[in-house]
């Protein structure tokens, strides 16, 4: 096992802790840069799983029928808006991941404080959570 000054150093920037233990946090495990953030800050939360699961119920939602468009917002404004209709089109010509990832990415980017929204066939809209 090699550890690197680099992979220390990551561990130090994504942690706060001092040298000596990113590089016994990096030791225990087997050089594992995410795992020894992991091990250090325990409570911490990948929040690609939030978002794996977001678009997971997403799916379902939309699978159910009645709905016309997703969308996210952040506080009051709109900042993405997509119909349903181009995840279909999507998946007839073998893209259909292409929508999903959008919509995955979108929430990453805008993070915090970003609400998923389907908005159904009669204008209602419900937020996925």
């Amino acid at each position: 096992m090699n550890i690197t000054l680099e992979a220390v150093e990551k561990v130090m920037e994504q942690t706060g802790v001092e040298f000596k233990d990113a590089k016994e946090a990096l030791v225990k495990t087997d050089g594992d840069v995410d795992a020894a953030i992991r091990l250090i800050r325990p409570d911490t939360k990948d929040i690609g799983d939030d978002i794996k699961a977001l678009i997971d119920k997403l799916k379902k939602i939309v699978a159910e029928g009645n709905v016309d468009r997703v969308q996210i917002r952040k506080g009051d404004e709109i900042v993405f808006s997509m119909p349903v209709n181009v995840g279909i089109v999507g998946g007839i010509i073998g893209l259909a991941a292409a929508p999903w990832a959008l919509i995955a990415g979108s929430v990453a980017a805008f993070g915090l404080g970003c609400r998923l929204e389907v908005v159904k066939k009669d204008g209602t809209t419900d937020e996925v959570k």
